[in-house]
Formats: C-alpha cells, structure tokens, sequence
C-alpha cells in the first residue's frame, strides 16, 4: 500500500503511459492509456493555440458530426489545467473575424462566470429534483439500446476513447440522461467527469445544470431534431431510425427551479473568492506547489520562481474516491514530463497536506474549494495571484446574463 508521503520518479514524457500505468494504475476506473486526440503538457498547448483559427466558429461551434463541419478549437483541456490562461487566448484570436471573436470569447467568458460562481458557492448550487434511479455497481455510460443510436452512440464513443466531447453532444448527454431518462444530474456529471481530459467542477457541473433547467426551469430538450440539424446524414445510417428513442419532447410534467444557493445573489466576501491581487507573504521559499488548475510555463509562482524545483502531489484520497479515467491520468503524467524538460520537478502521491507538511512553498492561488481548504492547512509562504480574465465582483451571478452585467463585460 502506498504511504502517505511517497514520492515517486519524474516521468518521461516518452514513457508517460507506461508511468501511469505503473504507479497510478490502481486509481483508474479503466484501462490506462494516452488519449488519441489530445497530448498534455504546455509544448502541445503552444502547438494546439498556434493552429487555432476562429473564422468561421459562429456559425460552426455547434455542428458535431461530420467532425470536419466542427468548429470547436479543442483547447478546452488546456485552459481547465492552466496550460492556456484565458486572458492569453483571449488576446490570442483577437485578430480575427469580428463576429467569430465575439462569439468565442462569449464562450470564454462563459468559462470565467463557471469559474466565479464554484469559487463563491463551493459548487452546492442544487438542481432540480429529478428523480434518481437506484443502480448497483459501476454504472457504465449508456444500455445497449442508447448505444445503437447513430448521435449518442458517436460521442460517448468519442468520449470513452479521446476524453473530451464538442459542447452541443454534452448538452444531448445531460438531457437524455437528466430530464428524458430522471437519472440525477450529479451521476451523470460525475460519470463525464471522470472521462473529460477538461473535466472541471465549474464549467462541466454548470453545463449539466443549465441543461436540465436549475435556475430557470426551462430544461434543453434533446429531441432528433437537434440531431438533423447539428449532425445532417446520422439519422440516416441509424438502427434505430425507424422507431428514434428522441423522436419528439419527452412527454411529463417539469419541476420548477431549484432554491437559490446562499451566494449566488450576492457574494460577501468578493475577496476571499478572486484571492489576492497581487503576490502576498514573504521569507524565502524552497519549492512551488503545483496543482492541477495551473500546470502551466504561465503559472504565476511558476514564472516569479524560475529557479526553484516544482512539487506536485498527486492527491491519492481523492483520485481513490474520483476514480479518474486513465486518459486523464496520463495527461496528467505529460503535463509533469513536459515540465520537467525545463526545470525539476518533484512528484508525489499522497495526502498534499501531509506531503508538504513543513516546506516553504510559493504557489498559484485557485479558485476552487479544495484548495482553499488544503492551503489553510499547508499555510504556503508565498501566494501568486490567479490570472483571472476578469475579476470577481461582489453582485449577481444567478444567470450569466447578471453576472456579465454586473462585471461590465
């Protein structure tokens, strides 16, 4: 049994794979193997940002078959680690077509509001109270008849073997799980988080929440229609297209909004949420804590601490209770080995409060509850500020609408 402060041999990222498998295999719910479609670490973050065109994202971010019609620019699993910070990618497509920039950073913006909103609530914003089937054992994605349907049977294909999904096909999954089927939003969320190469409690959990009406009580409809449209010719190759399992608007009668969560209206402490505008503490540090929020060349304390050996602790409490897909402990394990072509780098595999119980440590503030709760603990010597694309404010984040009012973006 590992103990609680191993620390384990850097990996290459030419054996990432082989690593995972060996020290990080009996944390995985599958077969640990490297995405197909998605490398990690910033050399391949750099290369997916350099090839990004937005021309033509209006009309085509919401196509999802045939996949050369997307128009999705797939840097998501970049930006969840920090290997891409929003603000980069921002300025980054600025220089093309207006209304193509507009909408893609519509869509970062979205992003950030996903960030604010789980940093003030702690991600406990319920949704509506659709029923929950009860089920034995490991639940797998989909029953042998919603796999034979030509949409759903392409994208949980698409996830299960490269970790990541177009956002339209996301938004079908929630839906036919949720409001047609009544299984409980949160299995469902946690069932693509433990596959997404981008998974995140903030952007992932609200997307679910969106899509089956918390707040509004106006749950997306996932109907053969959306298909027809976003995906024109899979009908027609379907087994099932004579009797659709999504032909019309699942009949039955919605529940309304979820109550609103303490903090949404208004946040108390819009301080405590962005975290420090600039670098706070003193004294000398010895290391940078890393997390898995900010692995990249722009992480703040990474940049101010050129000189100094990284430390990342590969949290085996919770990837025990996550049960991550091994594509997305492989990513991780790149993410690592790519770093360490350039500086050293220190893994370990542990609890991170025992781990570095007693080290002197620069990090990267984040805003997410886990690590709020584990520095007060840790109590690191110097905390970077997070490169927020736009600042927390103190006023309304119950829709996305408010919060983008209230921030004057």
């Amino acid at each position: 049994m590992t103990g609680p402060t191993t620390r384990l041999p850097t990996p290459a990222y030419s054996d990432a794979e082989a690593w995972t498998a060996r020290h990080l295999g009996h944390l995985a719910r599958d077969e640990v193997r490297a995405s197909p479609a998605f490398r990690g670490g910033q050399s391949a973050a750099d290369a997916a940002l350099a090839a990004v065109d937005v021309a033509g994202y209006a009309a085509r971010r919401n196509q999802v078959h045939p996949t050369t019609a997307r128009g999705a620019s797939r840097l998501s699993p970049y930006v969840r680690h920090g290997l891409i910070p929003l603000p980069v990618l921002w300025d980054h497509v600025g220089g093309g077509p207006r209304r193509d920039v507009e909408k893609y950073r519509d869509e970062l913006l979205w992003q950030e509001y996903a960030r604010h909103l789980y940093a003030r609530t702690g991600g406990t914003r319920t949704s509506l109270r659709y029923a929950v089937r009860e089920r034995g054992g490991d639940v797998g994605l989909w029953d042998d008849d919603v796999a034979a349907m030509g949409c759903l049977g392409l994208v949980s294909g698409e996830l299960e073997r490269d970790g990541w999904m177009v956002n339209q096909a996301r938004m079908w999954t929630a839906s036919h799980w949720s409001v047609r089927h009544g299984l409980g939003w949160r299995d469902g969320e946690d069932l693509l988080f433990a596959h997404l190469l981008d998974g995140s409690r903030a952007a992932n959990r609200l997307g679910w929440q969106w899509t089956v009406g918390a707040g509004t009580g106006k749950p997306y409809g996932f109907s053969r229609w959306q298909v027809e449209k976003r995906a024109p010719g899979l009908c027609a190759g379907c087994a099932l297209s004579a009797r659709c399992p999504v032909q019309q608007w699942p009949d039955g009668e919605l529940p309304g909004p979820a109550p609103e969560v303490l903090g949404v209206r208004r946040d108390a402490d819009p301080s405590a949420t962005a975290g420090p505008a600039s670098a706070w503490g003193d004294g000398a540090v010895d290391a940078v804590w890393l997390t898995a929020e900010s692995l990249g060349d722009d992480d703040p304390a990474l940049a101010a601490h050129p000189g100094l050996p990284a430390v990342f602790v590969l949290d085996e409490p919770l990837l025990s209770r996550l049960r991550l897909s091994g594509k997305r402990l492989v990513f991780l394990a790149e993410c690592l080995a790519d770093l360490a072509e350039r500086r050293e780098v220190e893994v370990h595999l542990g609890d991170p409060v025992q781990v570095l119980a007693g080290r002197s440590l620069a990090t990267t503030f984040a805003p997410v509850p886990g690590w709020r709760r584990r520095a007060q603990r840790i109590r690191p010597a110097v905390v970077h500020p997070w490169p927020w694309l736009v600042r927390p404010h103190g006023g309304p984040a119950g829709s996305f609408t408010a919060w983008r009012k209230a921030a004057r973006v």
